[in-house]
């Protein structure tokens, strides 16, 4: 269990962290007190503490900012829960959930099936040689969602590949100043496509695409690795760092590429 888990106070710094890094350079105690259900003066005090470490910086206007050494501390707590939630997931909830596949031939009640991840979905059959495996709780025929407990082994999956595409605000050319070849070049291939501003949507639909999902990219982008299916995220500048930071805190690899034209 990680330390911010394990620790009241660590959970705390690590949530007013959070909110920091989420609004800085403006923060409400106020609200940040109600959301962690502790008076605003404990707020003040932990902030005090966390300028006092170097996670945070302050104008001394009430105005505060999160640090290279708060982001870092972050992220490896975050690291820490996620290692930990993934412990949960695929060492002891497997054992007592049940799991939804396809099923890909009649499946039988108490029948131990093979287990496959293929295009983001889970599939359960009859095949050898497979790592994975669950028992069938209820009859299922081919083709239909078939119910599976007690997994055991680890279902193969690749992590998919996260593509990020820069492109200017409208104040400085917006599309106009977008390089569509190189954008056409890098919608190749079998990919996801999300945008987030718009004018990363219009550059898309200038590039001949309209892309897969328009709101929630920066989720998208995270389940769609998760389940092994790479994708193409065009995104305005302004919306990059948040970006970023959501996909390093997740540990997943990624690669930048600015669309701005010289």
């Amino acid at each position: 269990m990680g330390n911010v888990l394990q620790s009241k106070r660590d959970s705390s710094r690590f949530q007013i962290l959070v909110e920091i890094a989420a609004h800085q350079p403006n923060l409400r105690q106020k609200e940040v007190a109600e959301k962690l259900g502790v008076t605003p003066q404990a707020i003040s005090e932990y902030i005090k503490e966390l300028v006092a470490d170097g996670l945070v910086t302050t104008d001394g206007r009430m105005r505060y900012s999160i640090t290279k050494e708060g982001v870092e501390w972050l992220l490896e707590n975050a690291a820490e829960l996620k290692r930990y939630a993934r412990l949960v997931m695929e060492e002891i909830i497997s054992h007592v959930s049940v799991w939804t596949a396809i099923a890909e031939a009649d499946l039988a009640e108490g029948e131990r099936v093979s287990l496959e991840m293929r295009g983001g979905l889970l599939y359960a059959n009859k095949k050898v040689g497979i790592e994975a495996s669950g028992v069938v709780i209820g009859e299922a025929m081919a083709g239909e969602d078939a119910g599976v407990s007690d997994l055991s082994g680890l279902i193969s999956l690749d992590e998919g590949r996260i593509t990020l595409c820069k492109v200017p605000r409208v104040q400085i050319g917006g599309s106009r100043k977008v390089d569509l070849k190189v954008l056409e070049g890098l919608l190749t291939g079998e990919k996801m496509v999300g945008c987030l501003g718009i004018e990363a949507l219009v550059a898309l639909r200038k590039a001949g695409r309209e892309p897969d999902v328009i709101f929630g990219a920066k989720e998208f982008a995270v389940e769609a690795a998760y389940h092994g299916i790479s994708s193409l995220i065009v995104s305005v500048d302004e919306q990059i760092p948040g970006l970023l930071t959501r996909l390093e805190s997740e540990g997943l690899k990624y690669e930048l590429i600015d669309l701005a034209l010289e």
